[in-house]
């Protein structure tokens, strides 16, 4: 069943991922929040659960195979997008509006990427539920 397990955790953290690039998209429109302070847009830091050096010694043994984990969402460096929207309540005495640096392109292509990470790890879990239920058929066969 660890194979299942390993694929488990890569649906989950797709799936954050997913989430944080739906709100990055979400905000891109957004000049402030809720509390009044500027939407920063943010990217999810994965990689493997436990050491990674384990990983790479010779051969690697699956009881040491745990799959991956969110490690941290962090806020990117990307800088704000100014705009001249001199009627926009928001702006400021010059008439401009900072908007969240977010490339709607990029946001957009790493969507994409994730969507078939996720969709891998299904097809992933899928064969290993049908080799698990193909070994448990010829055991029942001796």
């Amino acid at each position: 069943m660890k194979a299942m397990e390993i694929s488990r955790t890569g649906l989950d953290v797709e799936w954050r991922r997913l989430e944080v690039i739906a709100e990055n998209l979400a905000n891109a429109g957004t000049a402030r929040t809720a509390d009044g302070t500027a939407f920063q847009p943010r990217e999810l830091i994965s990689g493997p659960k436990g050491e990674f050096a384990s990983y790479l010694e010779g051969h690697p043994n699956p009881d040491r195979l745990a799959g991956v984990e969110v490690y941290g969402i962090e806020p990117t460096n990307d800088a704000p997008r100014v705009v001249h929207e001199p009627g926009n309540p928001q702006a400021d005495a010059q008439g401009m509006v900072t908007y969240p640096g977010v490339d709607q392109a990029a946001q957009m292509t790493l969507l994409v990427k994730t969507a078939r990470a996720y969709q891998s790890n299904i097809v992933a879990m899928t064969a290993a539920r049908d080799m698990y239920s193909k070994a448990i058929d010829l055991g029942g066969r001796s």
